[in-house]
Parts: C-alpha cells; structure tokens; sequence
C-alpha cells in the first residue's frame, strides 16, 4: 500500500469514492475543487491507489484563525468500502499527522458528524478524544436579484 499526493488525474476516483459519503460530485466539479487545493500550500490531499483505482484519500488543511491560532484540521477521509478493516484509513491518517508535525503544527482535529458512527470509534482508537459537541448551521447565500 502506498499513500502518495493527489494529482489531478485522481479527480474521477476522487469523485467516486466522495459518492461513497454522500457527497456526489462529476469528475468536473471535483476536478475544480481538486486543482484549486493542490495550488494550495496550506492543503494536501494523499490517496492510496492500487493500480487506477483508489482505495481511499484524505484531504488536510493548515487552519489559523484567531482563537485556535495554527493547527491542522483532517477536512475528509474516505476509504473504498471494498478495502475497508484493511489499515488504509489508518494510514492516511497518519498521513495526515505527519504533514502537520512537518508543518511544525502541534494537534490534528478531525470533525465527524453524529450519523457517521462507525467513524468515531475509529478515531478514538487512534488517540483522538472528543473535545466539544456543536450545532452547525447554514445559509444559502444567493445574489440579490437585479
């Protein structure tokens, strides 16, 4: 198994496994996204291929804001669900730890909703503790019509 940095070959795969979560996306849209966060410094996404088929990914993010200050945040896991129990989320995790403690960042947070329960006994048997429940709340913004 190897984890490497996502190119933007990987966005139909990217795509795919992200309809896996509930997040449907065309290989367009996720080329899009994918171009604009390899671009990034501040982002990395690794996958873990076997050949042209991926077996998982994770998208991490290097955060500032001004409460928090520097730290890391894992914005997306999702391993096939034909390889999964295999290590491989593990691994990408790791990953993602990894690229933080070389960025010089002291903590990972990793946010998981409530429905996904199969996630939070994962990331606690990798050391993450639970901090904090919250609500999220969203709004549409739309242009105000001419």
């Amino acid at each position: 198994m190897t984890i490497r940095r996502a190119v933007l070959a990987d966005a139909a795969e990217i795509a795919r496994l992200s309809g896996e979560l509930g997040y449907p996306l065309t290989t367009d849209e996720m080329a899009l996204r994918l171009s604009a966060l390899l671009a990034s410094h501040d982002q990395h996404v690794a996958v873990v291929a076997s050949g042209n088929r991926l077996l998982g990914w994770m998208h991490v993010e290097h955060r500032v804001s001004l409460e928090g200050g520097d730290r890391a945040e894992l914005m997306g896991l999702v391993v096939d669900s034909t390889a999964r129990r295999r290590g491989i989320g593990r691994e990408l995790v790791d990953a993602a730890e990894q690229w933080a403690l070389a960025r010089g960042l002291d903590s990972l947070t990793v946010r998981s909703n409530v429905a996904r329960e199969l996630s939070h006994p994962f990331y606690e048997s990798l050391g993450y503790e639970r901090a904090k429940t919250q609500h999220v709340y969203r709004k549409p913004l739309r242009a105000a019509a001419g």
